[in-house]
């Protein structure tokens, strides 16, 4: 999952710095600026969770081996 919470990160990023170069209008950068900061606490969930699952795999199925 942290690779899809990545990616929504890099596309506000993108996205804000292309509004900020064409002079859009500020809702428009406000919004991108608003979506980044959100997606923060959601890749830390990510993180969170595939480490979490990474630990209930390897307790359930004792030869599944993640790298």
């Amino acid at each position: 999952m942290v690779p899809f919470a990545l990616g929504g990160l890099a596309a506000f990023a993108v996205a804000a710095l292309v509004c900020l170069l064409a002079g859009a209008p500020d809702q428009w950068l406000e919004t991108c600026v608003a979506g980044f900061l959100v997606g923060i606490p959601g890749l830390i969930t990510m993180i969170v969770h595939d480490r979490n699952r990474k630990r209930r795999r390897a307790l359930s199925h004792p030869e599944f081996r993640a790298s």
